[in-house]
């Protein structure tokens, strides 16, 4: 069977998000509900396991649950190859999150490497191709990082370069280096000094839980803040870019990202700092015309109702916030205008957010795919 040994090369650090464990025949996952206090690796071996780390968000972000699903339905293909069965497993999967087009996007690419196999060599193909996407989804983000950089070298701050972000959008939502964070790591590692601002990103927290727990890993210096505290900063001059990823951007460039995107938005633009959004080709969705268009994913009220963590003694807790009886409204996504995004940045290189800037990127993959 193929061999993968994860691994990245981040300032020294081994970890990456998704692992192959040809031995097991497995994929291993971090657990990410339990971040940033335990660090556990999950199997994931049956169509059933893969489904609920994706719906429960053991497994997030775009890029990442994009290969999750890849292998989920490579494994079930290798256990049962015909087009009924796969058939199922996609229909299973896709159902799992409805914004974040990597997910489709993924299980299209393995549904097509094996349409015209027979049935007895699809299981081979299927692992085939997933191992494949997790390796150009690294080589993706790689390429991001670069791309982004050159965006933070020509910011020229007077001292430190004060980045904002939102949610996670590192290697624990893609497979390594992630796609908002790979330019602050490639910046790291150049030498420039950096401190990101990090938002909480109410109400799962995975600016808190996630994004912190990374950048402390890697030694960046970074600053927890509560989420209504980012338009006051960016008003008092102390950001000197936003960066965040997408989950699902339209082909007019609109960018559909975790809920609190669009106020970030906004008050960079007020403030006349760049808002920069990266992402990889795979969370274009070339047939959704505007954002208006992206179905927004709403979560169980719970999530805004209670909270999850640990008390002095070391216990896993949940405590309710609001009044019994309450009811709360829970969108998990919202949309950035275009017009709101200075730059999208790709593995293709920096363009315009907007119809002209779509169509050049357009064009850009078109003549760098192979005929």
């Amino acid at each position: 069977m193929p061999r993968d040994t994860g691994g990245d090369v981040r300032n020294g650090d081994a970890l990456c998000s998704l692992r192959w464990n040809a031995s097991g025949e497995a994929v291993e996952i971090i657990d990410q509900t339990l971040l940033p206090h335990t660090l556990q690796w999950r199997e994931l071996v049956t169509l059933e396991s893969y489904c609920h780390a994706i719906a429960t968000m053991q497994v997030r972000g775009a890029p990442l649950i994009g290969i999750t699903a890849a292998f989920a339905l490579a494994q079930e293909i290798g256990r049962d190859s015909s087009s009924d069965n796969m058939q199922r497993a996609a229909v299973a999967l896709l159902a799992t999150r409805p914004t974040a087009v990597n997910l489709r996007w993924a299980l299209d690419a393995v549904m097509s490497a094996v349409r015209d196999v027979e049935p007895g060599m699809r299981g081979e193909v299927a692992l085939a191709t997933a191992l494949q996407l997790r390796a150009e989804d690294i080589g993706h983000c790689a390429r991001l990082g670069e791309f982004g950089l050159q965006l933070l070298r020509e910011l020229k701050p007077a001292g430190v370069l004060n980045i904002m972000t939102h949610c996670n959008a590192g290697w624990l939502a893609a497979v390594e280096w992630g796609t908002a964070l790979a330019p602050v790591y490639k910046a790291h590692a150049a030498g420039i000094a950096v401190h990101v601002w990090v938002s909480e990103t109410r109400p799962r927290n995975q600016g808190m839980n996630l994004t912190a727990w990374e950048l402390q890993r890697a030694g960046i210096p970074c600053t927890l803040v509560a989420d209504n505290a980012c338009g006051q900063l960016l008003r008092r001059g102390e950001v000197d870019c936003v960066m965040v990823g997408s989950d699902r951007t339209a082909a007019n460039g609109d960018v559909c990202n975790k809920i609190g995107t669009y106020l970030k938005a906004l008050a960079a633009r007020a403030s006349e700092i760049p808002f920069y959004v990266v992402l990889p080709e795979s969370t274009i969705d070339w047939c959704c015309a505007s954002g208006d268009d992206i179905p927004i994913e709403e979560r169980d009220q719970s999530e805004l109702l209670a909270i999850r963590g640990v008390d002095s003694g070391g216990q896993t807790r949940e405590l309710m916030l609001a009044a019994a009886g309450s009811r709360a409204y829970n969108p998990a996504f919202d949309v950035t205008p275009a017009e709101l995004v200075t730059a999208l940045v790709t593995e293709h290189g920096n363009f315009e957010a907007g119809p002209a800037g779509m169509e050049r990127l357009r064009n850009q993959i078109s003549s760098s795919t192979p005929m």
